[in-house]
């Protein structure tokens, strides 16, 4: 149950953007830049990667899903490559480079004055650019605020995988469209 009345047609931050569209507008904004514009080097569905990985480690279940659903369509579909990297990014089918940025990202979700320098060197010689570096640190850091405030406010965050094919429109269309509403049938 939300902490504040919120629709419950709309689930985690769709629901408080729909409550307080003066504040979704910048917070949509910059999503849309870190994560659907295009980028000098990172893909969409890698930046996604970083965003549904920090939310996973910080245990949003709307965020993680949403966000690893929305990479998995940019990512070629590929629903087991998510969860590879949701179960140990070291292992998972990526690049050495998104290897040593999903770590960078984990050590920005601890704190961010855990990333060393060492961290940084490692992803340089993988071939990340100060650019990557620098939008894998954005990304972590802005998710952890996205989280806390889907966390924050108790949020409606269904467990029906069904409801995370809404990532789909969110793949093609970014984040400046109307949400996706939740019909009423499937709440039941």
């Amino acid at each position: 149950m939300p902490h504040i009345n919120l629709s419950n047609e709309y689930p985690g931050i769709r629901s408080l953007f729909v409550y307080r569209p003066e504040t979704a507008a910048p917070l949509n904004a910059l999503v849309q830049v870190l994560l659907h514009n295009p980028h000098p080097t990172l893909s969409a569905g890698e930046r996604e990667m970083i965003a549904a990985y920090v939310s996973r480690l910080n245990t949003c279940h709307y965020c993680s899903h949403i966000h690893g659903a929305i990479a998995r369509h940019q990512l070629g579909d590929d629903a087991a490559l998510m969860e590879q990297v949701f179960q140990n990014p070291e292992t998972a089918d990526i690049s050495n480079k998104m290897k040593a940025l999903l770590k960078i990202a984990a050590k920005v979700q601890k704190g961010g004055k855990h990333v060393t320098e060492d961290d940084i060197a490692v992803a340089r010689n993988e071939g990340a650019t100060d650019v990557e570096i620098h939008d894998t640190v954005l990304i972590a850091a802005a998710f952890c605020m996205y989280n806390r405030y889907v966390d924050g406010l108790a949020t409606w965050q269904p467990h029906d995988e069904n409801l995370y094919k809404m990532g789909e429109q969110r793949a093609r269309e970014g984040y400046l469209t109307p949400p996706f509403k939740v019909a009423e049938s499937s709440l039941r």
